[in-house]
């Protein structure tokens, strides 16, 4: 079984006041359309559970626990 395929600029966190988010999280790569379309939620590396609302600007805060997993993935 291969490592799953992952989108490093797709990443979503819980909304703060301004509807702006906190972080955004790495996920599977073919649920990220599904998910935007169909409202399906998606589960990040790290575990966090949501669906995909917002996509991420160059230099947007990255989930720490997202990036080990993710980066543990390419050695």
């Amino acid at each position: 079984m291969t490592a799953p395929t992952v989108e490093p600029d797709v990443r979503h966190d819980e909304a703060t006041d301004d509807d702006t988010p906190k972080m955004f999280h790495y996920v599977r790569k073919d649920k990220i359309v599904e998910s935007a379309v169909m409202g399906n939620v998606v589960v990040a590396l790290c575990g966090e559970v949501f669906p995909v609302t917002k996509s991420p600007k160059p230099g947007s805060p990255v989930c720490p626990d997202c990036k080990k997993v993710y980066d543990s993935m390419k050695d």
